[in-house]
């Protein structure tokens, strides 16, 4: 969820009209289909149980951008070569490799954030865990240069 938005906001009262964003994140564009109808038939299933009104409308859609294969192996061994942990995740921001992905291959780096909080004002990370990115990017950087 990213906006939920009630009418009245008023406690101990029951919105007469409730207003909410729903962001889908999934690798497989097939998927994603799947968990919008699944999401449209429990809407319509519990509006009918309930007697209300619902109003599924999409607003944006943004297909996935997988990177590229070859990149993200680079990276894993970047972080083997340099001794640091890592795992594979799949991220449904909008940042510029999403773009660049279109015209250029591209792969991500990314580092711990205090709290697991990222995408926000309050985001923190260690100087440790930066250096540790930087150093990994550039171990991949360096692998693809000699490629």
């Amino acid at each position: 969820m990213g906006v939920i938005e009630s009418q009245p906001q008023s406690r101990n009262t029951i919105p007469g009209r409730v207003f909410m964003t729903l962001d889908f994140r999934h690798p497989d564009n097939d998927e994603l289909t799947k968990m919008d109808a699944e999401m449209r038939l429990a809407a319509a299933d519990i509006a009918q149980r309930h007697r209300l009104e619902v109003k599924i409308e999409e607003i944006w859609y943004f297909p996935p951008s997988p990177f590229a294969k070859e990149l993200v192996e680079s990276v894993r061994r970047g972080a083997e070569q340099a001794g640091y942990p890592y795992m594979d995740i799949v991220s449904g921001a909008g940042h510029d490799a999403c773009y660049v992905s279109r015209v250029a291959p591209t792969a991500m780096v990314f580092v711990p954030c205090k709290d697991g909080i990222s995408h926000n004002e309050i985001e923190d990370a260690t100087k440790a865990d930066i250096g540790a990115g930087c150093q990994i990017l550039l171990q991949a950087m360096v692998e693809r240069a000699n490629a």
